[in-house]
């Protein structure tokens, strides 16, 4: 079970108060985190990354202890406190301009 931490609009699209806890079956990596929280929650398709390419939308970072993994290789782990349930896995909206 891995903690997910999403945005305010997104928590809002997908109707959660909090954090979600999503089952990702086999080896924990941001794709498979993405998918079983697509599953869970279908609406969110399209909005954390194209549905089609799979590749993240601009402005979304993902992090896991204090870690950005929005340009790591999508075979990479997560690390083992977000596997184990010890940390969070953030989905986070970056903001730009100036």
């Amino acid at each position: 079970m891995i903690r997910v931490e999403l945005p305010a609009h997104l928590r809002t699209l997908a109707r959660v108060a909090g954090e979600v806890i999503v089952d990702v079956p086999g080896r924990p990596t941001v794709p498979a985190v993405l998918d079983a929280l697509e599953s869970a929650y279908p609406v969110l398709r399209g909005t954390i990354r194209d549905h089609v390419t799979k590749r993240r939308r601009p402005f979304v970072r993902y992090f896991a202890c204090e870690q950005d993994f929005s340009h790591e290789p999508p075979d990479t782990a997560l690390p083992e406190a977000v596997v184990a349930g010890a940390e969070p896995f953030l989905v986070v909206g970056a903001m730009a301009g100036g």
